[in-house]
């Protein structure tokens, strides 16, 4: 750290991890763009990384995980946080009007897969856990029955009451083919809405269009659930109204059909029959308003949260599993290495082969995105970068400088970018955390271990 500040540069990275934002582990990048006027060949500008602190041009890493980097991850969860309210109230490039359609706020949870301690609060306070007079012993032994009140930080908190007895085959299962029930709930939802219309499917689409914005979440016992914001537009998109006969009580009713109809049935291999699984008992679904408890601002602000997390909040890793790991050793809870265990079982097996566990071990299975949205919910996460990177350019944009403009006056950029590694020295990432005013993340490898390619 004192080398750094000693450095006649200084200013100069100061000023560069300022704009970064504080990002934990940027991407060193080596290399030079040219702007080139395309008719007369002249260099209009250029660029190198020569000039830079150490010769190297550092890049924010942009990742979602918070565990990962917090500055880039609250960019990623306000980015979400504008494009689900947008879909609400309207903004970027969503007309106003699309406050009037119907919207709910869905929750599909998991299936259980054996009891597990849990926190249970009522308006007279935290209630036991698993509170059993009669409690029967398991066939390992084990009373099924806790009568603690758990706090809120407790780290037996999903863990099963008896491990033994615990469906893990059905758990990380259920991860893994998460995305496929997610995928037959909206054809199901989109085929009951039809049916109460009187249309078909397909005449379904010059009357209505289903939207909607989801993201997936963790329970504490490290199964995925979904929260989604599903809105009924006129046909083409929130443009249009939706037609009379399409109301929240429609939609609350046609996501209870379609949640309880759709299935999905398991590979089958040795020693793992084939099972059909489905979405658990516990479905909430409530009206989203303006005015209330459930707001546009409520309901955007919790799935911009969980947009941020992944497996790491259930007691697992942020990272994938290495052949070189061994799994006793890895740090994470009990409960997480069995599931990541089971994982790697199954995906030894052939038949199992498609759902990819073994690579998706940290994740207990789950492979799906964390947050999705169809294609007329709202603008895009792309979108957003693109005008945030078009605003920050804007003072500094290359032209050729003829004028009147015509389709022929664009500038040709040439760019040569090598990378060179990523993430931040010790002494770096305290002087970061000084200038930017970010909490110290976890150290990251040190940028004095950085590769060439």
């Amino acid at each position: 750290m004192a080398t750094k500040l000693a450095r006649h540069d200084f200013r100069h990275w100061a000023a560069r991890t300022r704009a970064l934002g504080g990002c934990a582990q940027p991407v060193h990048l080596r290399g030079r763009v040219e702007h080139l006027d395309p008719l007369t060949g002249e260099v209009l500008h250029r660029y190198t990384t020569s000039r830079e602190p150490g010769g190297t041009l550092r890049v924010a890493c942009k990742t979602r995980r918070a565990s990962r980097c917090p500055a880039c991850a609250e960019t990623y969860r306000a980015d979400t946080y504008h494009l689900v309210r947008a879909g609400l109230v309207g903004g970027k490039g969503v007309p106003d009007s699309v406050t009037a359609h119907p919207a709910a706020f869905v929750t599909l949870t998991a299936p259980s897969f054996g009891p597990v301690h849990t926190r249970r609060e009522k308006p007279g306070g935290v209630q036991p856990c698993h509170p059993r007079r009669d409690a029967e012993r398991c066939p390992h032994g084990r009373r099924l029955s806790c009568t603690l009140r758990h706090g809120a930080e407790d780290p037996r908190l999903g863990e099963p009451l008896c491990p033994d007895c615990y469906d893990h085959t059905g758990s990380v299962l259920f991860n893994a083919l998460a995305p496929e029930l997610w995928r037959r709930f909206t054809l199901a939802l989109r085929r009951r809405l039809a049916k109460a219309a009187g249309l078909t499917v397909t005449a379904l689409g010059d009357a209505l269009t289903v939207s909607f914005a989801k993201v997936a979440e963790y329970q504490r016992r490290g199964v995925v659930h979904f929260h989604a914001v599903i809105r009924l537009d006129g046909p083409g998109g929130p443009a249009a109204e939706p037609p009379a006969w399409a109301t929240h009580d429609l939609l609350a009713e046609a996501v209870r059909q379609a949640a309880r109809a759709v299935t999905v049935t398991t590979p089958e291999a040795p020693g793992v029959p084939a099972r059909s699984l489905a979405w658990g008992t516990q479905l909430d679904i409530r009206p989203i308003t303006t005015t209330g408890e459930l707001t546009d601002k409520a309901v955007a602000g919790y799935i911009a949260k969980y947009a941020t997390k992944a497996a790491e909040c259930v007691g697992t890793l942020d990272r994938r599993i290495r052949a070189t790991d061994d799994p006793n050793d890895l740090p994470v809870s009990n409960h997480a290495r069995r599931l990541i265990g089971e994982c790697l079982r199954l995906g030894t097996l052939e038949e199992m082969a498609e759902l990819r566990l073994a690579e998706w071990a940290h994740m207990l299975g789950f492979r799906g995105h964390f947050s999705t949205k169809s294609r007329h919910y709202s603008t895009t996460l792309g979108q957003l970068r693109t005008d945030r990177i078009h605003h920050n350019q804007r003072a500094r944009e290359i032209t050729t400088g003829r004028l009147p403009f015509t389709d022929e006056d664009q500038v040709l950029v040439i760019a040569h970018w090598r990378y060179v590694g990523q993430g931040l020295t010790p002494g770096e990432v305290l002087l970061t955390a000084a200038l930017t005013g970010t909490p110290l993340p976890p150290l990251h490898p040190s940028a004095d271990e950085r590769t060439d390619l």
